[in-house]
């Protein structure tokens, strides 16, 4: 595997430095923060952000993300504007030599936790999503209740240039069932995938965080069975997935190795990290470590090996350790024990396998 860090570029209190010393590190799947749904990221923009990476000795090699303008995932009559944008993006990460754009295609809410900073027993934070919380609120009430916990960061997903137009963006999509969220996908991915071919950029789609209905707003990333329809609809190698196991894995329904195998060629990006699950829709992110979580971490990462799978990955979230001040879920010191953790389960299972 091509071993990755998330990182939010020069306002990120992770610099390139503490990246870089970490063992057997690729690259980074960076972002051009500041940059909104149907803008258009310039080739002078990549340019720079890739000059900065390379600078410090490694690969710009993946993007999180280029968000998908609203139009085009409620279908609008201008989302052909907003796929033309994206497909100039496509072709100006391409000219610059980035190979993956992780995106998601869900409407108003990226992800969402109702618990920024759980405590563990051993005084560490966490994040956590309780279903009984969502249910006791309105999707506006969820706003505030993620802006109070944000330690002042900026979070991916809930910009609040994005969220002031909420109302904007209920009435959008208003109407907009699981199965026309569906048909708008497709149609978009029958609009891009011919220019991520000629561009060498694969898309690699995340899934539903969490993994199922929540506000009644359609979802169509949860599962096996939403994934395989995704990537058989538009049959290229260039239309994958982004295989986050925190993602799918806080529904015990999914079987994650299951899933991999049934994804062979089709995982462009793996997002790896374990979540404990406390009860009915109501689980926390943990160590990586399978012990400390509900995942089988070896048989996941066994199952990419066996699948074939050699693209980028990185451990995705972790706990806030040892006092650090980082953004939810993006501390420095557990994402870095739980690369270490991912790597030495790579390294036990390619020599299982000789």
């Amino acid at each position: 595997m091509q071993w990755t860090f998330r990182w939010y570029g020069e306002e990120d209190p992770i610099t390139l430095d503490h990246i870089r010393q970490i063992p057997k590190m690729y690259g980074v799947v960076g972002t051009l923060v500041g940059k909104l749904p149907g803008d258009v990221w310039t080739l002078e923009e990549i340019q720079g952000l890739k000059k900065s990476v390379e600078a410090k000795g490694l690969k710009l090699a993946g993007i999180e993300s280029v968000s998908v303008h609203d139009s085009i995932k409620a279908g609008t009559a201008d989302r052909d504007k907003y796929i033309g944008n994206y497909k100039e993006t496509i072709r100006n990460l391409g000219a610059c030599g980035v190979k993956v754009i992780c995106y998601s295609f869900k409407p108003i809410f990226g992800w969402a936790k109702t618990n920024l900073n759980y405590e563990l027993p051993d005084g560490s934070y966490t994040l956590e999503y309780d279903d009984e919380v969502v249910q006791s609120i309105e999707p506006i009430q969820m706003l505030d209740l993620i802006s109070g916990q944000t330690s002042g960061f900026r979070l991916s997903g809930w910009e609040p240039e994005r969220l002031q137009k909420f109302h904007d963006l209920e009435k959008m999509y208003e109407g907009i069932t699981e199965e026309k969220l569906f048909e708008n996908l497709v149609y978009f991915l029958e609009n891009i995938i011919p220019v991520c071919e000629e561009a060498d950029v694969k898309m690699a789609i995340h899934p539903d965080d969490p993994p199922f209905d929540m506000f009644d707003y359609p979802r169509i990333t949860k599962n096996k069975k939403d994934i395989l329809r995704i990537v058989n609809a538009v049959d290229s190698p260039y239309n994958g997935v982004t295989f986050c196991t925190g993602s799918y894995g806080a529904n015990p329904e999914n079987d994650l190795v299951d899933m991999i195998h049934a994804l062979k060629g089709k995982i462009n990006f793996a997002h790896l990290r374990n979540v404990k699950i406390l009860g009915e829709k109501h689980f926390l992110e943990s160590a990586h470590l399978s012990e400390y979580g509900s995942l089988d971490m070896y048989a996941i990462v066994e199952a990419l090996i066996e699948t074939g799978f050699d693209g980028i990955a990185r451990p995705d979230h972790g706990r806030t350790i040892w006092g650090e001040k980082a953004r939810p879920g993006y501390g420095l010191y557990d994402r870095a024990i739980g690369m270490a953790y991912l790597q030495g389960l790579e390294e036990a299972v390619l020599k299982s396998h000789k």
